[in-house]
């Protein structure tokens, strides 16, 4: 299952990114994260469903210092060949 994922709120200057890189990775998921030029952070990311769902929790609370407005997220279709969960 793979997911684009866009959050709204104080996410960038945060270690926003870097949060969902570590958590990403500890729960075994691929894909990518980048900071967009409004203030928003999107990302794709791939795994098991229930992975997956502990992610996007944790990015609702995000790092110490962030503060997530609002999370959308919607099925896409996944990507082959990703080995890892990085910044784009």
């Amino acid at each position: 299952m793979r997911l684009y994922v866009r959050v709204k709120g104080n996410v960038q200057g945060v270690g926003y990114r870097i949060f969902a890189i570590q958590t990403a990775r500890l729960l075994q998921l691929t894909g990518w994260v980048r900071n967009l030029v409004d203030g928003d952070v999107e990302a794709e990311v791939q795994g098991e469903e229930k992975n997956l769902k502990k992610f996007l929790i944790a990015l609702e609370k995000g790092p110490l210092g962030a503060r997530v407005d609002s999370l959308k997220s919607q099925g896409i279709a996944e990507r082959l060949g990703e080995e890892t969960f990085k910044v784009q």
